[in-house]
């Protein structure tokens, strides 16, 4: 599993079991400015701030006592653990609705190791942004867990359930059925509505994802597609400003290059780490295969020995498609991919632009 390049560390103090998060109480370099966007030449309002949102619709979280999260999990048996990673372990659990009357819920729940990669402020954005965002491609939030106790603290999250784990697992677990094209083109297409959500949408703040990459496509039992972990998350520019400056954290070989050399972030930077993905969709290939011949492991260098428009183009596409896909439609996205991987930022498409040549290449498929 690919690891993310900068560590937090938890400094909370409190003593007491949380009420709703609450960012004001944690502000520093790298928690979300809330600053509301002023719009003086524009005659609509301006966007909210995630912040704003969230004060709306917070009621809609469950706050789940400890105990309830340990019954749901048989107590964290290992048996029900479903992921694990830099942020800690996710088990596969059954919850009861909060007045113990009706069915019960499959859910998946996250328990965070909080000296790990992924710390108390983690936890607060993913709960601030997924407690205030909407939309059918963002897993959805179901409620919290925060304890601060003698034996530490606890930080938990309850989401939804994703029976077909993720994007990463169909790619490359080679144990697990092959993805065939028109299901790999939903899924991409489904993944760069939900960023074209976080970037675009004219209700909320732009919100800059941070950590695009395949492990954090989710799918749904239709294997529709939803993004996850949003831990790392920032709301975008404001006040003029053309980037917001923070130390680079992501993940290697999905982050974009002028981001880990400067830590200025932008939209852009998650563009980037589309194009990344867009390679894998096409190659089933990691964007770092250390047991490839050296010429072949890093796959950004290597697919440019193949370009779209040369006739050995279909050399880099995953054999276990066995040929059936579109090569117009392969071309269209792997030349998607490369304005995506630009090396100047401006350069790259808007996440819109992305959805609309992801429309095409369906549409060349069919």
């Amino acid at each position: 599993m690919m690891k993310c390049f900068t560590i937090f560390k938890d400094k909370s103090k409190s003593k007491k079991r949380r009420s709703a998060p609450q960012l004001s109480n944690h502000r520093k370099s790298d928690n979300l400015d809330l600053r509301r966007v002023s719009k003086s030449t524009d005659s609509y309002s301006s966007p909210r701030s995630i912040k704003e949102m969230y004060k709306e619709r917070e009621q809609n979280l469950r706050d789940f006592s400890l105990f309830e999260l340990r019954e749901a999990t048989n107590n964290f048996n290992r048996l029900l653990k479903i992921g694990e990673g830099g942020f800690g372990s996710v088990y596969k659990g059954t919850i009861m609705p909060p007045n113990g009357l009706g069915d019960s819920m499959v859910v998946a729940i996250k328990k965070l190791n909080t000296q790990g990669l992924q710390g108390h402020k983690q936890w607060v954005a993913e709960v601030q942004i997924l407690g205030a965002l909407d939309h059918p491609n963002l897993v959805k939030l179901l409620g919290y867990c925060a304890l601060d106790g003698e034996r530490g603290i606890q930080r938990l999250l309850v989401y939804e359930y994703m029976p077909n784990k993720s994007l990463e697992d169909h790619l490359f677990n080679r144990a697990m059925p092959t993805v065939p094209w028109r299901t790999r083109l939903h899924i991409i297409l489904g993944a760069a509505q939900g960023m074209a959500y976080l970037h675009e949408d004219a209700e909320v703040q732009q919100v800059i994802y941070r950590d695009f990459k395949s492990s954090n496509v989710l799918l749904d039992k239709d294997f529709n597609p939803k993004l996850s972990d949003f831990g790392l998350a920032r709301e975008g520019p404001t006040g003029g400003q053309t980037h917001v400056s923070t130390a680079p954290i992501g993940t290697r070989g999905y982050a974009a290059p002028e981001y880990v050399e400067t830590g200025r972030l932008t939209v852009k930077s998650d563009i980037w780490s589309f194009g990344v993905v867009l390679y894998e969709i096409l190659t089933g290939r990691r964007t770092l295969e250390r047991n490839l011949p050296t010429v072949e492991q890093k796959l950004l260098d290597w697919v440019k020995h193949f370009p779209a428009d040369s006739k050995r183009f279909n050399k880099i596409m995953d054999p276990r498609l066995q040929n059936q896909y579109s090569l117009t439609a392969a071309r269209r996205i792997a030349k998607l991919a490369d304005s995506c991987l630009n090396k100047n930022a401006k350069d790259r498409p808007a996440m819109s632009e992305v959805v609309e040549i992801l429309k095409q290449a369906i549409q060349d498929s069919e």
